[in-house]
């Protein structure tokens, strides 16, 4: 192997360690946003929460030194906000699309506001640090390629990728599963059988709200150690294009925050390695990825046939 060939694959490990580190927030956002959408609900907000779970995951963080309490603090807001959501789109049946971006532009405004008042300027914590899995003197992140890839990333890295599996069981295999399908499929059949429709809704949405406050957690103190101002720059949005992408299934989601990070991770190293490509080209790549998944027709037959309705007991 000429230095040539080793320059190349020292390239290609770091793309593809970066990918999959760089698809914690989506992961957590996308799985949230999915079951979200299965019972029925479309929630346009998942970037404002993100927000929020990241400004508030980073204080506690900052604060108390505790990883754990700034994880619970993100996921705590996090289904505050979803909860916030559920009255505005379930209770009292206000268009999903303009209550999400609402909820959007608050969490945007509020964890600006938050930052400027609780911090005043950008600080910096020790967050999450890489799992490399010794014994002794021998660790397995130091296997060439493969340990470099997989076996280098943070807890939170790993959760994100263990709620796939997860979200699938959950959804395939368990009541709860069973029924929010069917209420993003037919709320009136599920209604006669006796499930209440809009307290699946409300736990579903809940959930999805969780989950994008913990995403906003795993970029503030895990993949960065910082919180600023719009520090999401836009994720929780491709966190709802996934959902689309991945055709409502979690592996699905899953293979499309993948290939989402990977193109990211390229664009991240050509600017790096100083490429003779427009820098504005690069970080185009990804969103321009994206415009194209969603423009394949075929996933539009195939999401919850009550997505974005709303639902009346009683009404046919």
């Amino acid at each position: 192997m000429n230095n040539g060939d080793l320059t190349t694959l020292t390239i290609l490990v770091g793309i593809l360690h970066s990918g999959i580190r760089l698809a914690t927030p989506y992961l957590y956002a996308a799985i949230g946003e999915m079951f979200s959408q299965r019972s029925g609900v479309l929630n346009l907000g998942v970037d404002g929460i993100m927000l929020m779970g990241a400004f508030f995951g980073f204080f506690a963080v900052f604060r108390t030194g505790s990883l754990l309490l700034g994880v619970l603090a993100a996921a705590l807001v996090g289904g505050l906000m979803g909860l916030i959501l559920c009255v505005a789109s379930i209770t009292y049946q206000a268009e999903q699309g303009i209550s999400g971006i609402g909820l959007f532009m608050f969490g945007l405004g509020a964890s600006s506001l938050l930052f400027k008042t609780m911090l005043g300027t950008v600080e910096g914590i020790q967050g999450f640090s890489e799992l490399r899995f010794c014994v002794g003197n021998f660790c397995l992140a130091d296997i060439p390629v493969v340990g470099e890839i997989f076996l280098n990333h943070s807890l939170m890295t790993y959760g994100a990728f263990a709620l796939v599996p997860l979200s699938w069981w959950v959804l395939n295999k368990t009541t709860w599963g069973l029924k929010v399908r069917a209420v993003g499929q037919n709320p009136e059949a599920a209604d006669s059988l006796g499930i209440n429709v809009v307290q699946v809704r409300y736990t579903a949405v809940t959930l999805g709200g969780v989950l994008a406050g913990v995403a906003g957690a795993s970029l503030s103190i895990s993949l960065l150690g910082i919180f600023q101002e719009n520090l999401t720059n836009g994720m929780g949005f491709i966190a709802v294009a996934l959902v689309y992408f991945g055709s409502w299934k979690p592996v699905g989601v899953l293979l499309g925050a993948l290939l989402f990070s990977t193109v990211n991770a390229l664009q991240l190293w050509v600017q790096v390695l100083d490429l003779n490509i427009p820098s504005d080209v690069a970080v185009m790549l990804p969103y321009l990825l994206t415009i194209v998944a969603l423009a394949l027709p075929f996933r539009r037959a195939l999401q919850p046939a009550m997505l974005t309705k709303p639902f009346t007991r009683g009404e046919n």
